[in-house]
């Protein structure tokens, strides 16, 4: 992964935020702010965000719509923060996809300590899954290879790492900013074409979508791209 670790903290508690990122950036993570669950909701595209450590009790979208929302398209870890403690939150928080959950007032370091465990956790899980297979199509990461209809496809690293990073988040869409962060670092940076030139490769050697009725690489307009599964 290409540079910090990024983290929104979605509390309308302006000072437990702020205690929070103050914590997570001297660990060395990147933190935004989000106030309520829709600025929070609105931030997980902008920010894509590796974590999110998400306040139940929030005004305009609560922890729980905003997280059934998020699990839609996203499996971006979550640790629910909320001031109840009845066991019933913290199974329907758990069911409704959450990672972890913690009850204030908590310890910091705690906090801390679990966003760690959480993110490593899905860095091994990710070093796991290193080949992905649809129709007709194997992309293996751990030898830089694309099988297509049983055919070897030659396609250069950043192609297969794109092509690899889109099929691994199947029907999210990411901006090109996005993809050049997570694929090219700052190397690129502003140049987005770059992403559109390479999505051009990738679609000429894998054929028309006719051939692929299972998934397809999606261009959203005005947004980015996904990598569209179907069932």
């Amino acid at each position: 992964m290409n540079g910090k670790q990024r983290i929104l903290i979605a509390d309308d508690e302006s000072n437990i935020a702020e205690l929070i990122s103050l914590y997570l950036t001297k660990e060395g993570y990147e933190t935004q702010k989000a106030g309520d669950g829709k600025e929070a909701f609105r931030m997980v595209q902008s920010f894509n965000p590796d974590l999110i450590i998400l306040d139940i009790m929030m005004p305009e979208m609560d922890g729980y719509e905003f997280c059934r929302e998020v699990r839609k398209n996203s499996t971006v870890p979550i640790i629910m923060l909320t001031a109840k403690g009845e066991t019933f939150d913290k199974v329907l928080g758990l069911e409704l996809g959450a990672d972890d959950y913690m009850v204030k007032p908590f310890d910091t370091k705690e906090l801390v300590a679990r966003v760690k465990a959480v993110l490593r956790r899905l860095e091994n899980k990710e070093n796991n899954a290193k080949k992905l297979s649809f129709e007709n199509l194997t992309i293996n990461l751990s030898n830089y290879s694309v099988s297509y209809y049983g055919e070897n496809v030659e396609m250069p690293p950043k192609e297969l790492e794109l092509l690899f990073y889109l099929a691994s988040h199947p029907n999210q869409v990411f901006t090109r900013e996005q993809l050049l962060n997570q694929i090219w670092g700052y190397e690129y940076y502003g140049d987005t074409r770059t992403v559109d030139v390479h999505i051009k490769r990738i679609r000429e050697k894998l054929g028309s979508e006719e051939k692929h009725t299972k998934w397809s690489i999606k261009t959203v307009w005005g947004v980015g791209y996904k990598f569209e599964v179907n069932a």
